[in-house]
């Protein structure tokens, strides 16, 4: 375990060391501030107006007509901000040739590979805290109901540890960053095409199956602040698959 959470804080230290990760947090707090006050400013304009109709501008609103949105343009930039995170936690140590040095250290290939990936996570969580920080803002003025709002953000936060296991898959694949990052924003955006495959299904067995495997039909609940047992399951076992495929590709190099 120690060399696993070695690894990972020397990947994040790597990451909060490297100014383009800066200039990638202010370009996400820069497009989510410009959005997130558009959004509230629309959220209120419509509660004035509607202000002489009962609850029509309920205070429950606020969690679909502006944090739901808030989360789906995050879902969006991550698409492509996390393919820039993992892109070079193999793609650039085998480009550097530090990569063999890696595996000739005792090190088991799960551990270099757990460990790259909650390095990564962690990466993440810092984009999550600025974004928790626009409804974080918003309670100051508004109540919010913080129950859903957790689950929510929770669900986002486990489509990006899907990403990043299987960009981190991408990552070990080739020693091209431009490679590894293409590869993978193209894997991100294929992964929500299964959902729209769904309602092209002939049959019901395969609309079943076509659900059980779509990322929007297991977020759909989590986004409404419900946690449903089955769409857990998805998430880990989809993370554990690519993580697998991940250490079956650093074990195979090893072996070379």
């Amino acid at each position: 375990m120690s060399n696993i959470l070695t690894i990972a804080f020397k990947e994040f230290k790597s990451f909060i060391k490297n100014p383009t990760f800066y200039i990638m947090m202010t370009l996400l707090t820069l497009i989510l501030s410009a959005l997130f006050t558009m959004q509230l400013q629309r959220f209120f304009q419509m509660g004035a107006m509607a202000m002489m109709q009962p609850g029509a501008a309920g205070q429950a609103n606020i969690h679909y007509a502006v944090f739901l949105n808030h989360l789906q343009i995050l879902n969006l930039i991550l698409i492509f901000i996390v393919p820039a995170i993992t892109m070079r936690l193999f793609s650039e140590e085998k480009k550097l040739r530090t990569f063999d040095l890696l595996l000739t250290c005792p090190l088991k290939s799960y551990e270099i590979v757990i460990g790259k990936y909650i390095g990564a996570l962690l990466a993440l969580f810092v984009i999550f805290l600025i974004a928790f920080l626009y409804p974080l803002g918003t309670a100051l003025f508004a109540k919010l109901n913080w129950a859903p709002l957790l689950i929510a953000f929770l669900g986002i936060y486990l489509i990006a540890a899907v990403y990043a296991a299987m960009n981190l898959f991408c990552s070990s694949l080739s020693e091209s960053i431009l490679i590894s990052y293409v590869t993978s924003a193209i894997l991100n955006i294929a992964v929500w095409f299964v959902s729209q495959a769904v309602e092209f299904a002939d049959t019901q067995w395969a609309r079943n199956f076509l659900e059980h495997i779509s990322l929007s039909f297991h977020i759909s609940g989590l986004i409404e602040g419900t946690i449903r047992t089955n769409s857990l399951i998805y998430f880990f076992s989809a993370i554990g698959l690519f993580l697998f495929l991940n250490e079956r590709v650093v074990e195979s190099h090893r072996w070379r």
